[in-house]
């Protein structure tokens, strides 16, 4: 076997790493995305197509393109510059960096399938097929267990939450507790707008409703029915038990997973709280149809 024999097997398999490489990256990323903020249909025909199609096609695509271009060079190399060139003009005005870093590697690999030689060619199929796809299932056995493991009573009405030294009535699912994103000023708003049944948005302010601060929305995450302990020391939440996306505060079946809270950082920024526990500052003009509220109120208002 000669020196440039070596060489192009060398190439062939720096390629093969590389695809593995993306392949792995999505699988991980999928998989975890898909737990956390996937996975709330009503149906398992739903949620599977929901992970297939929005969490795991990055790690299918660059499986799928690995092995066309272990079987075909050239057109696996047409085909890595084609989706190059589709990342550079789908993320430039958002993130031109980021176009850059996703296409030079594209770039890259897709060179080295066509200057490298791939041998043997089952072997390296099967660690480009197999290696994402274990990925896929280590990572995604926990979360996959969590999920299933949740706690969903099915009450979305009012309720009257205590535990950790705070007592709150959350809002019904309605006006003050949406299933649609909207800015830390709009839930602010409805918050002020609410009834006291909370079903309906007045004419005029009402000023029963608000948003929870993070100490409270810290201090009121459960799982399994049980108070997770939270503490925040102004920067950081901390939980004796990690909080899930639960009843009562929570609905399962809703795309939401992120909540507003009442705490500002400054002019431009708010608190948000994830179902998790998680506390993060956000621009308050950000509002995603996965990122809500839910109203409270005191609940010494019904004595």
């Amino acid at each position: 076997m000669g020196t440039s024999w070596r060489m192009r097997l060398t190439f062939g398999w720096i390629a093969v790493a590389g695809s593995t490489a993306l392949g792995c990256f999505w699988a991980f990323w999928g998989i975890i995305e898909n737990f956390h903020e996937g996975w709330y249909g009503d149906s398992l025909f739903k949620n599977l197509g929901l992970m297939l199609i929005q969490y795991l096609s990055p790690m299918l695509l660059f499986m799928a393109l690995g092995v066309v271009s272990i079987r075909w060079q050239w057109l696996g190399a047409v085909l890595h510059a084609a989706l190059a060139g589709a990342a550079v003009v789908s993320l430039r005005a958002l993130f031109s960096a980021g176009a850059t870093l996703i296409a030079a590697p594209l770039l890259v690999i897709g060179t080295l399938y066509v200057v490298g030689l791939v041998r043997p060619r089952k072997i390296a199929a099967g660690v480009l097929l197999g290696l994402p796809l274990l990925v896929m299932v280590t990572c995604g056995i926990e979360p996959a267990v969590r999920v299933a493991g949740r706690v969903d009573d099915g009450d979305r009405g009012i309720r009257d939450i205590e535990g950790n030294g705070v007592r709150l009535i959350w809002a019904p699912q309605g006006p003050g507790w949406p299933d649609k994103g909207v800015s830390w000023a709009e839930a602010k708003r409805r918050c002020r707008y609410l009834t006291a049944d909370g079903a309906t948005l007045a004419d005029t302010p009402q000023g029963i409703w608000r948003l929870p601060t993070v100490d409270e929305a810290v201090r009121s995450m459960a799982r399994h029915g049980c108070n997770c302990r939270g503490v925040w020391d102004g920067e950081t939440a901390t939980y004796e038990m990690r909080p899930d996306k639960e009843s009562p505060l929570w609905n399962t079946r809703s795309k939401v997973i992120y909540w507003w809270t009442a705490t500002e950082v400054d002019e431009q920024r708010a608190y948000m709280i994830v179902y998790d526990g998680k506390v993060w500052p956000r621009s308050k003009r950000f509002a995603p149809a996965y990122f809500a509220f839910r109203a409270v109120r005191e609940a010494q208002i019904d004595h």
